[in-house]
């Protein structure tokens, strides 16, 4: 009996190599619909730009969507009852305004857009952030969007095609064109408080360094935007974070901030004589106004009238227009002149007293500012404490949080909302009220790899 000959081995295929796992998508962040409105604002305009709601806008609302459909899935507690409560108080004033406007539709237009830059935004911007990875995240979008705005806005100043200044097409605008003159300078003017907050921190020297880069090269489109009023809010905004962030590093940013300031202004001759103008004009408010300051003070005179007619709920939502020419005195002009390259001369109208106060005190009254003030001093007091209590690792969270909105607090004396850059006011507003209100992540050593902590059910109360 013969045996068979043995089968050959068979020949076993290699193991296939796994695939590295996907990341689940609940660890994706939620807050990159919130990136994508900032970044919007880069886009060049188109239209009018008369200060209507822009595309960063209809997205905003898009993002409040989003964040009511994650709450409905989750099924939990969105706000703790301090937000609640605080975000609560605007609602009361913003619907006895909008039920004494001139019209139904003034009421609900106006409404619908004091709610969008007061209360949903912020309140989804705030839900949104996870951790401190996602607030820096957004505040190097702020960065990025400001230095992009400000490349633009030096390259218009160098060409010659920016907006109309005494004549000449030098004044920076970036994107905005020149019917939103203040657009570029509030832009680059959060990107510089955000750069100064994350150089003030305590994060790796490489990540400190190129922020500190950022926020000294921001100062060029900043001087050349000539915005008085966005510079007095940047300087003081810069200088309390220093204070926040201690004297002795106060003073040493302070001395670089002059010897770039010298270098720029003195050695390179960035616009020395009209920026020593502009600077000058600024103690000149009383003693020898422009055409400018003397619209500003007779439409603060005509928005006080308002208010000693109707101290309670003012004169209603979108009223101020309706109600200014009965109020203000001869010296108001008819309007702003505008002209830049590739756009005609015209005559823009004022609408509005250029004093969010003034313009709340006259609209709503004394109920409407006292639950808007309320809600932004609560908001800044809330703040503040948890940047006190809080440890090294989230110092620079803290600053830019304080320091968003002490500059809209600052800058709300000279301007009111209005245009598309309207929509970084709620940002702002969403990232401090996250600090101060929703932050529940605990101090974490320095290096520490898990940029989100776990949620907790009706997470909110620090």
């Amino acid at each position: 009996m013969t045996l068979a000959p043995p089968l050959p081995p068979r020949r076993v295929p290699p193991p296939r190599r796994a695939l590295p796992p996907r990341p689940p998508l609940s660890r994706v962040s939620p807050v990159w619909p919130v990136v994508a409105v900032v970044a919007l604002l880069g886009l060049p305009l188109t239209g009018g730009g008369e200060g209507g709601a822009g595309p960063a806008d209809a997205l905003s609302a898009l993002v409040v969507g989003f964040c009511a459909i994650r709450l409905l899935r989750a099924r939990r507690r969105p706000l703790s009852r301090a937000a609640a409560v605080v975000f609560a108080l605007p609602v009361v004033g913003l619907a006895v305004a909008a039920a004494g406007a001139s019209s139904p539709d003034a009421g609900l237009t106006g409404l619908g857009r004091y709610l969008q830059i007061f209360v949903l935004v912020p309140v989804a911007v705030a839900l949104l952030v996870r951790g401190r990875a996602d607030f820096r995240l957004l505040a190097w979008t702020f960065v990025a969007l400001a230095g992009w705005e400000g490349a633009v806005g030096v390259h218009q100043y160098v060409t010659g095609t920016g907006a109309s200044y005494q004549g000449q097409l030098i004044r920076a605008v970036g994107t905005f064109g020149a019917q939103d003159v203040m657009g570029m300078a509030t832009v680059v003017s959060l990107g510089v408080i955000c750069a100064t907050g994350l150089a003030l921190g305590a994060g790796p020297l490489r990540r400190r360094a190129l922020a500190a880069a950022c926020a000294l090269a921001l100062l060029l489109p900043l001087a050349l935007s000539f915005s008085r009023g966005a510079w007095i809010a940047t300087a003081l905004t810069c200088v309390v974070q220093l204070l926040l962030a201690g004297v002795r590093r106060a003073l040493k940013v302070t001395a670089v901030a002059v010897a770039a300031g010298v270098v720029l202004a003195g050695g390179f001759g960035v616009g020395s004589a009209l920026l020593q103008e502009r600077m000058d004009s600024i103690t000149q408010v009383t003693a020898a106004p422009d055409q400018s300051v003397t619209d500003r003070y007779a439409m603060w005179a005509a928005a006080g009238a308002m208010w000693r007619e109707h101290p309670v709920t003012g004169v209603g939502l979108k009223g101020f227009p309706e109600h200014r020419d009965a109020h203000a005195s001869l010296a108001l002009s008819a309007g702003s002149d505008t002209e830049s390259a590739g756009e005609a001369f015209r005559r823009q109208p004022l609408l509005s007293p250029h004093n969010m106060y003034l313009l709340v005190l006259s609209e709503q009254g004394l109920l409407g500012l006292l639950a808007l003030a309320g809600c932004w001093l609560a908001l800044l007091a809330c703040a503040l404490r948890a940047l006190f209590r809080a440890g090294p690792h989230g110092r620079d969270c803290g600053l830019i949080a304080c320091g968003l909105l002490v500059w809209q607090l600052t800058d709300f004396v000279y301007a009111d909302i209005g245009g598309p850059a309207t929509v970084l006011t709620a940002v702002c507003l969403g990232l401090t009220a996250w600090w101060g209100l929703v932050d529940a992540e605990p101090p974490a050593p320095e290096g520490d790899p898990a940029p989100y902590p776990p949620v907790r059910e009706g997470a909110g109360a620090r």
